[in-house]
């Protein structure tokens, strides 16, 4: 581990980025070149001690785990990611992990989306990243580990994940991601990974054993869904997928279906910048 030039390249970077970049307020009286720490530490859902830490050259080795979250932060691209794996004593991750970690020009995408809701997935499911307005409209997806990070997982096993959407549409939704993960399942014929989980699927839950057996296959596009938000209730939304030519990763982008949700995500959003300060004091997001 190279623990001054680490500290050294996150310091630089942290402050070549403008908080506009990424989605936060900029002032010309701010004091600091670029992100505080506090923000960092925000974005990546980290604590600031470890964020000041790393950039004082103190920490403990970070696992490649760990590493993914500043990534994600500072919108490194991908070599400058890579590098910073390298610095940590890390070789970077290969093709499949790599497809957890966001890509750089779709972590961008996501800022310039704004007020718009809008996260990036794998192939199988896993939310890598999602922008402000995706966390106030949905919660944080990234926090979850193991068969958890799969939606497909979450659905089949956990009532609450289909909690939010009307009874009347979970078969159709159901049906969907089962379709989605087929398609993938295809491409990628023979990936343990897809076929460990896909295993663990069928015993673990007796609906998707039914779904799979129909073997129904639908690439994901564009839908429109409704979410039952505790806040500001019913959500109807078009939701746009976006996919990499490599099919690993996709961007989702959520619109309002019609004017009474735009007027509720404008509420949902008033909701959330009450509350915005408390956490950019140093809350952990995840």
């Amino acid at each position: 581990m190279h623990r001054d030039q680490l500290a050294d390249f996150l310091r630089r970077r942290r402050e070549a980025i403008r908080p506009a970049e990424v989605g936060l307020a900029d002032s010309p009286r701010r004091r600091t070149a670029g992100l505080r720490r506090e923000e960092v530490a925000m974005l990546a859902g980290m604590s600031v001690d470890y964020v000041v830490r790393l950039e004082q050259g103190r920490s403990s080795r970070p696992s490649t785990q760990l590493l993914g979250a500043p990534a994600r932060a500072l919108r490194l691209s991908d070599d400058e990611r890579d590098h910073l794996f390298h610095l940590a004593g890390h070789h970077p991750p290969p093709a499949d992990g790599a497809a957890r970690l966001a890509r750089a020009g779709l972590t961008r995408m996501l800022d310039l989306l704004g007020d718009t809701p809008a996260a990036v997935l794998s192939d199988l499911g896993e939310v890598l990243a999602q922008n402000r307005a995706a966390l106030l409209l949905m919660g944080d997806h990234t926090r979850f580990s193991g068969d958890r990070r799969h939606i497909v997982y979450r659905w089949f096993t956990e009532p609450a994940a289909r909690a939010v959407h009307p009874p009347e549409e979970q078969e159709h939704q159901a049906r969907q991601i089962v379709a989605d993960l087929r398609a993938a399942a295809g491409r990628r014929s023979g990936d343990p990974t897809v076929d460990g989980l896909v295993d663990r699927l069928r015993t673990a839950s007796a609906d998707f054993r039914r779904l799979w057996a129909e073997h129904e296959v639908a690439v994901r596009r564009a839908n429109r869904k409704t979410l039952l938000h505790p806040r500001v209730g019913r959500l109807s939304m078009d939701c746009e997928t976006l996919i990499t030519p490599d099919q690993r990763q996709q961007l989702l982008v959520l619109t309002p279906a019609d004017a009474e949700t735009r007027e509720r995500l404008e509420l949902l959003r008033v909701l959330g910048i009450e509350e915005f300060p408390a956490r950019a004091a140093g809350t952990p997001v995840r």
